[in-house]
């Protein structure tokens, strides 16, 4: 019974949030951004399956990019809240604006996220740690959707940490991957284990 994983990159958050570490905090959507992605959004709306489980951690941004995706064409669902899926929490660090973290780091930043795979920040957790967290609720989300198709929007951090727990790879490596807002990625639970179908697929290319 293989189970299939949509996993889809939320939209661009606005300027004003990009200009700071926000992690887990419940930051807006940049609204021309969304308005001038329709086509991105038919097109998903277009490629993803049905029926499918479809999903969204509890941050508003997820919720609103799987609502953009209903709007394009693709027949509204009722979506699960799946926590384990939610973006690295950066603790203490939340709120900072970017040139204010270097300072506070006890280790060289990863070249291709904010801290290295191993640094927790104060009150948050290392992405090493998201890499666990995320494998162990995807093996969940397999077993308990087994044979189906499941749609579910999340973050980059999460996917990149997906990604990994089906790899077998560490965190370090895993951030080497470019998980574009509005990407698609596949997974698949077989018999044998885990499988990449696809990374950072854009839509409609």
């Amino acid at each position: 019974m293989d189970t299939h994983f949509w996993l889809i990159r939320h939209a661009l958050v606005s300027e004003l949030e990009r200009a700071r570490l926000y992690g887990i905090q419940d930051v807006s959507l940049c609204t021309d951004t969304l308005a001038a992605q329709v086509p991105q959004y038919r097109a998903l709306a277009t490629r993803l399956p049905r029926p499918a489980v479809w999903g969204c951690t509890p941050l508003s941004r997820t919720r609103l990019t799987a609502q953009a995706i209903f709007a394009a064409g693709y027949p509204e669902q009722e979506l699960m809240v799946v926590p384990g899926l939610i973006e690295q929490n950066l603790g203490d660090y939340q709120g900072l604006p970017h040139a204010d973290l270097p300072q506070r780091l006890t280790a060289p930043a990863h070249p291709f996220w904010p801290l290295a795979a191993d640094e927790r920040p104060p009150g948050g957790e290392s992405m090493a740690e998201v890499v666990v967290r995320v494998g162990a609720t995807m093996d969940e989300l397999a077993a308990a959707h087994a044979g189906k198709d499941v749609v579910i929007v999340s973050h980059g951090g999460a996917i990149r940490a997906a990604v990994a727990h089906a790899m077998g790879i560490d965190a370090g490596r895993a951030l080497h991957l470019s998980i574009h807002n509005i990407s698609l990625t596949r997974l698949e639970r077989v018999a044998d284990g885990w499988r990449v179908v696809c990374v950072n697929e854009w839509p409609g290319m």
